[in-house]
């Protein structure tokens, strides 16, 4: 029995020798195995992303640069530009002026300069951007400057068949509301909204009080027509709302009887693809416009 419990001892002081020699073999490859990981992890990460999807890019390695060659970032762009005119063809109907109704506490503004470039890029002719607290219209000079930039970046150098037209409040010429030849993008706050149909009633008092016109001269359409006048763009046929709140926040409440609202969750980090979703959704909805 003695001999028996010996040999036993002996076994499983063998197998735990194994066992220690087998740890430390596994943790020494484990750890091999994790820093060429790693390594190839950075690798991807510091890739530069402009480089991926271009299959001219192994030739140039293989083969040296080109002098004629265009660059990497020039067909990046005209590759944007292509496909967002091919996408506006596709579309089954485009909206002549899109809202961007921003429904969020602290705004983007390379975001939202992203889906104005992206508006125009597709066809639309008026873009116009609104948030509740006025923010964009107070800081107007910096959405253009991003704008620009990013116009420069999405559609490159030939950006200027693109090229847009700002407007601010109280600043514009009237256009008659005819389609603009160029992209016009204007930055709307409440003031633009029930406000203006305020300034617009006290213009009427006032013409009424120094007899200019008569009370019965006052309808629904000399109302319309000055609040047009006032505004000088079309109609929204498409208002874009990004955010959780389920309201308009006052966006120009007498030019959006007739307009399609499509909400999306947020502005931040938004895509192309959201906003062409958006599209191809208003494009297949049917408006029964009634007499």
């Amino acid at each position: 029995m003695a001999l028996m419990y010996s040999l036993l001892w002996r076994l499983l002081l063998i197998l735990v020798h194994v066992n220690r020699a087998l740890f430390s073999w596994l943790h020494v490859r484990i750890q091999s195995w994790k820093g060429r990981l790693w390594e190839r992890a950075a690798t991807v990460l510091l890739l530069p992303i402009s480089l991926v999807g271009f299959p001219d890019f192994q030739n140039n390695l293989n083969h040296g640069p080109d002098a004629n060659a265009k660059p990497i970032t020039e067909k990046r762009t005209g590759g944007c530009r292509s496909r967002c005119l091919s996408d506006g063809k596709s579309l089954k109907k485009i909206p002549v002026h899109i809202g961007l109704l921003v429904a969020e506490e602290e705004p983007s503004y390379p975001d939202i300069a992203n889906v104005v470039v992206w508006c125009m890029a597709v066809g639309i002719s008026y873009v116009s951007v609104y948030d509740n607290h006025g923010v964009f219209q107070k800081n107007n000079s910096r959405l253009l400057e991003e704008i620009k930039r990013q116009q420069q970046d999405l559609l490159g150098v030939d950006g200027s068949m693109h090229s847009v037209e700002f407007l601010s409040s109280g600043s514009d010429q009237h256009q008659h509301n005819v389609v603009s030849c160029r992209p016009t993008v204007r930055v709307l706050s409440p003031d633009d909204g029930k406000q203006s149909i305020v300034h617009v009633a006290q213009q009427l008092c006032r013409s009424v009080e120094n007899k200019e016109r008569s009370f019965k001269d006052i309808n629904v359409s000399m109302l319309d027509l000055l609040l047009r006048e006032s505004k000088n763009i079309p109609d929204p046929e498409l208002v874009v709302k990004f955010g959780p709140v389920n309201s308009t926040l006052g966006f120009l409440p007498w030019h959006i009887r007739l307009t399609e609202f499509i909400s999306l969750p947020s502005h931040r980090n938004v895509s192309y693809e959201d906003l062409l979703g958006a599209l191809q959704r208003y494009g297949a909805c049917q408006q029964r416009l009634g007499q």
